[in-house]
């Protein structure tokens, strides 16, 4: 496995990290601009599915795309049914606070959700995700992007619900891309730092090769 650098790991994830994140909701308004809200809801969810049929062809796993995939179905029938853009998007307002709370929670039970995430950047071996460091630097980052996403969440749901459509994207541009882009940056940064100080050369502990070697693969 070759050593993480931050600029193999950003280029390597952040592409599909800004298509999943953002093409969605600009192909959203323009269409509810140009057609309507039954063409903005139609748009955006073909849009999503065809970044995922993309990840998969490229052979990622893609696991962000079929989580916004399997939730993009779900806010694509409720908006449809509600005939709402407010009901439509404030779905995804509030799966940014669902969002936050699980990333706090999987640092309760051991399991930080940023490292699960983290596995889309870099192919980290299992044997790597079971140790301590790794639980401790994910943990860290799971806090951190938890507390982000709760906030965000409050934030735009108050700017849906007293601005009007335009500022509600102005408000979903601030708090998204430019903080999540320098989230981004500083995650690759303190990943690499806390994990590569305590294994220099990414090579399993001798009390987890039998075990790697023994667990199933698939």
């Amino acid at each position: 496995m070759t050593p993480p650098t931050f600029r193999g790991v950003l280029f390597t994830g952040l592409p599909g990290f800004l298509r999943e994140g953002f093409l969605p909701l600009g192909v959203f308004y323009v269409g509810l601009r140009l057609g309507g809200l039954g063409v903005g809801i139609v748009a955006s969810a073909m849009t999503s599915v065809l970044i995922y049929l993309y990840e998969r062809r490229a052979g990622r796993d893609a696991l962000l795309v079929r989580l916004s995939l399997a939730f993009v179905a779900v806010q694509s029938v409720v908006g449809l049914v509600a005939h709402s853009a407010l009901v439509y998007l404030a779905q995804p307002v509030l799966a940014n606070a669902v969002w936050g709370i699980a990333f706090l929670m999987s640092v309760a039970v051991r399991r930080p959700l940023a490292g699960a995430l983290a596995c889309a950047w870099y192919p980290f071996p299992r044997w790597f995700r079971q140790t301590e460091q790794f639980k401790r630097v994910y943990g860290v980052e799971s806090v951190v992007w938890g507390v982000y996403m709760l906030v965000r969440s409050g934030l735009r749901l108050t700017a849906l619900l007293q601005g009007s459509l335009e500022s509600f994207l102005l408000v979903v541009l601030v708090t998204g891309t430019p903080m999540m882009l320098l989230l981004v940056a500083w995650s690759i940064r303190y990943a690499i730092r806390g994990l590569t100080e305590a294994y220099p050369e990414m090579k399993p502990p001798a009390s987890l090769v039998g075990n790697e070697a023994r667990a199933p693969t698939g």
